[in-house]
């Protein structure tokens, strides 16, 4: 695919311009994740997880160590691990082992290095469990379409690594977070807004009638079993009213290694009580948090990643606009916001995932209304697509 075809083509016009400022985004949010650091293809999970936690990281390139006198011509870098798949595998793995809460002074790094079985397993390893997460990087000179294309097509892509040819090692890391915002520079543009500003109703996202939920006065056990099978924020709600009243994430594990007791506590410790314990955190760590953005801090940050919401989980009404599900999801950073209705109950959700693949290219088989956006879009910069191919037009 010619990925630079439409920020090249349409001489002029709003379209154009608005491409031009697209590109000039693209450059400058690519030079924001520079950040990561490399795990090595024979070091061990736990190692692994020590090392993402105390370097404040979310995931990490997973380097093959080349012996050659050839290796400027090898690719290092050959996979990417998230911090939250080797927790939550590490939990999984420990539980089958029968260990139950643990010594009651160890934390949660110490648990696991006692068990062999976890302790030795290697990096290498899970790449047969298919913990690592799809490595297709973007060159800093694709264009947007080039990584809305990733992240619709391979459901398992979270991060789109960035390297300058493509043989070299990562420079950079664009999320998904990255691409709404980069949508939503171009709100007012009438190939946008055909589509953005469209009710939520008016899409079939996969899980709009299939919530992934626990009931408050369940176990955080429970809802970390069930975020490790489906790897999507699990609401919170009250068994009575069935109302949400928090959600637990992804983004929410480092709060684990953070303290050793929630960890140890997981199976008798409510659902509802670690949404308290994490709305607590947050609200320590605001300040912090808008003094690290301010600071330019990698947004593969454990901690920049959660939520700007005061643990509070980011939610729309099926009458919102898709818009306002980007502009929310955009402002928290967050990877899912949860549909309710006007008594705050839980009847769907949407991620980010699913808003991109709204705007995905025509030749994608996507299961979501809108694949008719990026032909409208590419008709006003002069360009089609032919045969999975974009070409500019004559």
């Amino acid at each position: 695919m010619e990925t630079g075809a439409a920020g090249q083509a349409g001489g002029g016009g709003p379209a154009a311009a608005a491409a031009a400022a697209a590109g000039e985004y693209w450059s400058e949010a690519l030079k924001s994740f520079l950040d990561h650091i490399p795990v090595s293809l024979n070091g061990s999970v736990p190692d692994a997880i020590d090392s993402m936690y105390r370097s404040d990281v979310a995931g990490a390139v997973i380097v093959d160590d080349v012996r050659t006198s050839f290796g400027k011509f090898v690719d290092r870098d050959i996979g990417f691990v998230e911090f939250p798949s080797l927790v939550l595998w590490a939990i999984e793995e420990f539980d089958k082992l029968g260990s139950g809460a643990g010594d009651k002074n160890s934390d949660f790094l110490t648990s696991l290095k006692q068990h062999p079985q976890i302790a030795e397993t290697k990096i290498a390893w899970l790449a047969k469990s298919f913990l690592w997460e799809p490595f297709f990087p973007v060159r800093s000179h694709d264009t947007l379409f080039h990584a809305m294309l990733l992240f619709s097509k391979h459901r398992r892509i979270n991060v789109v690594p960035v390297v300058e040819l493509m043989n070299s090692s990562v420079i950079g890391f664009v999320t998904q977070n990255a691409v709404m915002e980069l949508l939503l520079s171009s709100s007012g543009l009438e190939w946008l807004d055909k589509i953005a500003d469209k009710q939520l109703s008016e899409f079939r996202f996969a899980n709009t009638t299939k919530p992934v939920s626990v009931y408050s006065d369940q176990t955080l056990a429970d809802a970390l079993h069930i975020l490790s099978k489906e790897k999507i924020g699990v609401a919170v709600v009250d068994r009575k009213t069935s109302c949400l009243i928090g959600s637990i994430q992804c983004s929410d594990l480092y709060l684990l290694l953070d303290d050793s007791s929630l960890f140890r506590n997981r199976k008798t410790l409510s659902a509802e009580e670690f949404v308290k314990l994490k709305s607590e955190d947050e609200d320590i760590n605001t300040e912090d948090s808008s003094a690290s953005d301010a600071d330019g801090q990698s947004v593969l940050s454990l901690r920049t990643g959660q939520s700007k919401t005061a643990g509070l989980p980011v939610t729309n009404r099926k009458s919102d606009t898709l818009k306002q599900a980007m502009e929310k999801l955009t402002a928290s950073r967050s990877s899912c916001s949860f549909i309710v209705d006007e008594h705050g109950r839980v009847e769907g959700v949407v991620t980010a995932r699913d808003i991109i693949s709204v705007f995905s290219p025509p030749c994608m088989d996507s299961r979501i209304d809108g694949g008719t956006f990026f032909s409208s879009a590419l008709a006003q910069t002069g360009c089609r697509v032919e045969h999975g191919q974009m070409i500019q037009n004559s």
